[in-house]
């Protein structure tokens, strides 16, 4: 925000509870390392207490456990990482570009006066749109697609037709939403394609990352519930359901019919087979592999922990002995109970 903010008007804003100087303006949000005088820091992890005392930041975000830990004019709030990130966006508020329809674009359909449509930019025919929708240059919106108010649609994003995409939505560049599902029927020696007749539907206040694909559904739909999040290069299956503020990090792959619950995370490059339901709030970790469904909330990992390679070579090994050690002591403990029984 030009000029940026009073530390009073941010608490005014945001809530919260200050220590210090209220008058005190800040311009800008960065690190306790790297925070100059005109900024405000944050201590959202304890590992980081003691860039506190060395920070020269004009004022810092803290948890009230860190609430005397520093001199400097201070917001206090409990969970100090989320208070950091709306302030981060009161001083970096969305780039908006004015409305209109730029040069090259092809515009089949009526759209509010307050969008716009970046250059080069397709939007198909019965295309329905809010207010203050952005489309950036590149875009192709098929046929049919909803787009919410206040949605923001970076370069080259394709929506494929009758998808629906609710309000504030931000899909970044190169994401792709309703191509075809891996569907195909065996017969003999060849695949025999199935078409894909659903949509994707998309909630409110859903962010999708760059590169980032969603297969519509091959008979329902697939469907984004409100206020997930999912980040660059994921892959999200067929008739995949994703609940409520679900969070996926980068390069998970959910297979076809898989339905996960609200409150969710995925950790980077964690994979989900088809078919399965993982319960609300259920986190799993980076790299793990999911072959099954998780019917209880909780932390889940299949991930083998890292060691030198020698040492996890010893370790496979035996793992693969395991099989044949748990007959051995099944064996044992028959004849165990038989001597037992016959002493």
């Amino acid at each position: 925000m030009p000029g940026g903010l009073r530390l009073d008007e941010i608490v005014a804003r945001l809530g919260g509870t200050l220590e210090g100087d209220g008058s005190l303006v800040v311009s800008q949000v960065a690190s306790l390392q790297s925070a100059k005088s005109h900024q405000i820091a944050f201590l959202a992890n304890p590992k980081f207490r003691d860039q506190l005392r060395h920070t020269k930041a004009a004022a810092v975000i803290v948890s009230p456990r860190f609430v005397d830990a520093t001199a400097l004019a201070r917001i206090v709030h409990p969970n100090a990482y989320a208070y950091y990130a709306r302030v981060a966006s009161l001083l970096n508020p969305p780039r908006r570009v004015a409305p209109g329809v730029r040069a090259g674009a092809v515009v089949r359909s009526e759209l509010p006066r307050s969008a716009c449509v970046g250059e080069n930019a397709i939007i198909g025919k019965a295309v329905t749109m809010g207010e203050n929708v952005t489309i950036h240059p590149g875009c192709v919106i098929g046929d049919g697609v909803s787009i919410g108010d206040d949605s923001i649609v970076y370069p080259n994003v394709v929506v494929y037709h009758d998808c629906v995409i609710g309000r504030r939505a931000i899909i970044h560049a190169g994401a792709i939403i309703g191509a075809d599902g891996f569907g195909f029927a065996k017969d003999g020696e060849r695949w025999v394609k199935i078409p894909q007749i659903g949509r994707v539907v998309i909630g409110d206040d859903v962010e999708i990352g760059a590169n980032t694909s969603i297969d519509r559904g091959a008979l329902d739909d697939t469907v984004i519930a409100d206020g997930v999040k999912l980040d660059n290069q994921i892959q999200v299956g067929h008739n995949v359901q994703l609940g409520e503020h679900t969070a996926l990090a980068g390069c998970v792959g959910i297979a076809g019919s898989t339905r996960i619950g609200k409150r969710c995370t995925v950790g980077g490059a964690g994979m989900i087979i088809g078919h399965l339901e993982l319960a609300d709030d259920v986190h799993v970790s980076a790299g793990t592999m999911v072959t099954r469904s998780l019917r209880r909330p909780g932390q889940y990992t299949s991930i083998f922990p890292l060691e030198e390679h020698q040492e996890w070579l010893h370790n496979a090994a035996q793992i693969k002995r395991l099989a044949k050690l748990a007959d051995r002591v099944a064996e044992l403990e028959k004849k165990l109970e038989l001597m037992e029984k016959t002493s």
